[in-house]
């Protein structure tokens, strides 16, 4: 079985055998870095370019089975999959199946093997963060219920790419000499981007800007350590945001005391998960914080194997945000 973890600032892919004892130690993994790119003519994220990256790594992956193994599901969690995904909804099926002969296909958004990877098939809210930002509930009888997750122009509130855009912001503010400015995170723009005036063309006409964006992020989370008030009040900001989405997404779901997990490289940031953390405490109290099983990576795994050994996923289907297709080699 094969999972492929697609995010906003790489490509994960990992292979277990049949018998998988679980979790993610002596699996097979890749790492690719390719960010993902939204394009005008795909409508949304750019499947040829994802599969121009994607299928090198499952070839290889296909090449270094065991003689007579072959594999019998893949599942792909992507970023953006459930309101950018329409390109990779028609366009990866034909390609996975024929590079690497799974018999079944799992589609689903990052926000599903976030939280399948960190809850399993128990009921919670599981927050994913990284490049972007999505909340997702889980409750049986209820299904899925999302907030935010809009993608970096209109939402991701909290996210790596809004972090760091807040922060650059606050390092032009200071350059201009308008209130709001912190002369602390100018000096971390200029050591990363260079120049500042050189900002707008380093990050604005690139598909990936809202990784480039993500990655100051951790010069604003070793800003507010080092004492700066302006990248503290971002941090305590974002937290406020990462919140008030978890909050939104039990809601919906029902959950009033939820299990509830954080998850993603934006909470390996510790004033941001302090803030976060504090900010949950406020909004939502009853909430129990559990340790992660594991990272959406895992959570795509789980669902290819399920996808082999059950005709029937233990989550509810609900396409774009999670969807379960047999192949003509499954069908044989």
């Amino acid at each position: 079985m094969v999972g492929v973890d697609v995010g906003g600032s790489g490509i994960r892919v990992a292979s277990a055998p049949a018998r998988w004892p679980e979790g993610l130690a002596g699996v097979r993994t890749v790492e690719v870095s390719a960010p993902a790119r939204v394009s005008a003519s795909a409508g949304g994220l750019d499947a040829e370019a994802l599969l121009d990256r994607l299928l090198p790594a499952l070839q290889g992956l296909a090449a270094g089975l065991p003689d007579g193994a072959r594999i019998g599901a893949v599942a792909v969690g992507a970023t953006g999959m459930a309101l950018l995904g329409r390109d990779l909804a028609e366009r990866l099926p034909g390609p996975l199946a024929r590079a690497t002969g799974a018999g079944r296909l799992v589609l689903a958004g990052d926000a599903i093997t976030a939280h399948v990877g960190a809850l399993g098939t128990g009921a919670g809210v599981t927050v994913a963060g990284g490049t972007g930002l999505v909340a997702i509930g889980y409750r049986p009888g209820a299904g899925w219920r999302r907030a935010d997750g809009w993608g970096q122009l209109l939402g991701d509130c909290g996210s790596g790419g809004w972090l760091g855009r807040a922060g650059l912001e606050a390092a032009l503010r200071a350059y201009d000499g308008r209130t709001g400015g912190s002369p602390r995170l100018l000096a971390a723009a200029e050591r990363r981007y260079g120049p500042v005036a050189g900002l707008p063309a380093a990050l604005q006409p690139h598909p990936d800007r809202a990784a480039r964006l993500a990655a100051f992020s951790p010069d604003v989370a070793a800003a507010a350590e080092e004492g700066c008030p302006v990248a503290a009040e971002l941090l305590r900001r974002a937290g406020e945001e990462i919140a008030a989405s978890a909050t939104a997404a039990a809601g919906s779901a029902g959950l009033a005391a939820p299990d509830l997990a954080l998850t993603g490289g934006l909470f390996r940031l510790a004033p941001l998960r302090r803030a976060t953390v504090d900010a949950l405490a406020a909004r939502l109290p009853a909430a129990r914080l559990r340790t992660p099983g594991g990272p959406p990576l895992l959570g795509a795994l789980r669902l290819a194997v399920t996808a082999v050994a059950a005709p029937d996923l233990p989550w509810p289907l609900h396409p774009p945000l999670l969807t379960v297709l047999d192949t003509p080699a499954g069908r044989r």
